[in-house]
């Protein structure tokens, strides 16, 4: 009998701890299709996405000192190049890290998880091989409309240490899932940019402002939260001026605080609102070496020649999937 009552006992014992389980994983799951709630397509995998090493991790000694000054030159941008700037005053006092969230560390934010693997490599824009230099210039005469240290700088090794150090584990070649920033699906509509401004006004304008002019530090070194148009937002040759990059970036990681596995905002919305933003006014700069083969430019870059007849606001705003299945259809021929 007292074998019985220890048989009994147990079994209840195992019975609660997987009712708890059981109700544990439905209180942390994924909201469903029908919950209501978007979904992100790459919530299902979360766990194997690329998430950068803390910076508590970085090693000592002076190869350290550049890795760790790369990083806050990435986080505090602004603060070393901006209109304020203790190094110069050459850019718009944008951070990279407004743009690569978490100064390049974060699933889906953007991050830099596969620059050391992946570089140097062929840029279609460029139409050559670029170096990691080559891309931090990039990054400083585009989003930040300013221009770029020199490539032998201090400073330029220094950002160019930090991301090799965050990609250190990356096999060469590959590219870890959920670097960069994910491709979520065209729509089958031109993006609406009046339904964006709506959005803008619900979700953007607590944190970015009225007219996009974002807000800085008390110090006004570094933005809190950045320009996303107007005479400091990121200038017509950056890549966010391409619907397809900004939409994407949106949807995992905005409103600010968004976690890519539990997105605000749908895929249209994240479309609609990066039709918005983009069809404000900002600095206009163009780039003459840019897509020397003009069949390489993607669907979205709103800028002639083209290689097909689709107008340039069709290219701007869409709808692109008649462009890609035009030019499907020419590659078959």
């Amino acid at each position: 009998m007292k074998n019985k009552t220890l048989l009994g006992v147990a079994l209840l014992i195992l019975l609660v701890l997987v009712g708890g389980e059981i109700l544990l994983r439905r209180m942390n799951a994924t909201p469903g299709k029908n919950s209501g709630q978007p979904v992100s397509p790459v919530a299902a995998v979360a766990d194997s996405l690329w998430q950068g090493p803390d910076s508590a991790a970085i090693p000592g000694g002076r190869s350290g000192d550049l890795i760790r000054y790369g990083r806050d030159l990435i986080a505090r941008t602004g603060y070393y190049y901006g209109p304020a700037g203790v190094i110069s005053r050459t850019s718009n006092g944008m951070n990279c890290q407004n743009c690569h969230l978490g100064a390049g560390r974060l699933p889906w934010g953007n991050n830099f998880g596969g620059v050391k693997s992946s570089y140097p490599k062929f840029k279609e824009r460029r139409g050559a091989v670029e170096d990691i230099a080559q891309r931090i210039t990039d990054c400083f005469e585009r989003s930040l409309n300013g221009v770029a240290p020199d490539s032998s700088s201090r400073e330029a090794l220094a950002m160019a240490a930090y991301m090799e150090w965050l990609g250190a584990g990356v096999p060469k070649g590959k590219k870890p899932a959920g670097s960069g920033i994910e491709a979520i699906a065209y729509l089958d509509r031109a993006a609406d940019p009046a339904k964006g401004k709506q959005l803008y006004g619900l979700k953007c304008q607590l944190c970015h402002g009225p007219e996009g002019a974002g807000v800085m530090d008390k110090d006004r070194r570094v933005y809190i939260y950045p320009p996303l148009w107007g005479d400091h937002g990121y200038n017509t040759g950056a890549s966010f001026y391409r619907l397809s990059r900004l939409a994407g970036f949106i949807f995992n990681n905005m409103p600010s605080g968004t976690d890519y596995r539990k997105p605000q905002l749908t895929a249209e919305e994240s479309w609609d609102l990066a039709a918005f933003i983009d069809s404000q006014p900002r600095p206009v700069k163009a780039f003459r070496q840019d897509w020397p083969d003009i069949s390489l430019k993607p669907v979205d870059h709103p800028y002639g020649p083209f290689a097909d007849d689709y107008s340039a606001v069709q290219h701007k705003f869409g709808p692109f999937l008649p462009i890609v299945q035009a030019r499907e259809a020419r590659a078959r021929h």
